[in-house]
């Protein structure tokens, strides 16, 4: 990276936070010595770095509020859109919030399967592409809830009048919305496992 002419610059996202860059390479000269692989052969490097990215965003489950993933959203709920007799008030909120914790235990369950099967020895193949469009929109949508059940305490950037756990809230559903890019975008991620996992063929 400090390379001469090798310029990385941060991307600010809508959320405040740049943990983007874009790379740019002028007139860069690298000495052969330091070719890695075969000699234009970066792209099946650069594809399989992608699968372990795409496993590691997947297992990381993007980060969370407080590390609660799914229970996360049913105890927002319960603060912020009522509680009663220890359930959400809101029955179709309470639904959808119980939807989003089976979906997120059923995806725990698919990575813990992934990574023993990791120990096994059969590495991580195009498969990672299912667990990273999984992820991201299992994210996503934990954090629309999140939003939702707070209602304009949701509407908080900065300043008083708002914890910081709204503030957090209202952050971090803004930039759930890059999870669907980084790591290859979804509809890249949606390809790779119609092609390489479902075995489809583009119809000509």
């Amino acid at each position: 990276m400090t390379w001469p002419g090798v310029e990385a610059r941060p991307i600010k996202l809508i959320s405040g936070s740049s943990p983007f860059c874009e790379t740019f390479f002028t007139d860069v000269k690298v000495p052969k010595a330091n070719l890695v692989g075969k000699l234009n052969g970066g792209w099946d490097i650069a594809k399989r770095l992608l699968q372990y990215e795409r496993s590691n965003i997947s297992s990381g489950g993007f980060g969370s509020l407080g590390g609660g993933g799914a229970l996360e959203v049913q105890e927002v709920a319960k603060v912020y859109a009522g509680e009663d007799e220890g359930r959400i008030a809101d029955a179709d909120l309470r639904a959808r919030v119980a939807a989003h914790h089976m979906e997120a235990k059923a995806f725990a369950l698919t990575v813990r399967r992934v990574e023993q099967e990791a120990r096994a020895g059969k590495g991580v193949g195009p498969a990672a592409s299912i667990m990273k469009y999984a992820a991201a929109k299992l994210n996503q949508d934990r954090f629309e809830l999140i939003v939702e059940a707070m209602g304009n305490r949701a509407l908080g950037w900065e300043g008083e009048g708002f914890s910081d756990t709204e503030i957090k809230a209202t952050r971090g559903w803004l930039r759930s919305k890059g999870n669907s890019i980084e790591g290859g975008t979804s509809e890249i991620n949606l390809n790779v496992v119609a092609k390489r996992v479902l075995g489809l063929r583009d119809h000509q």
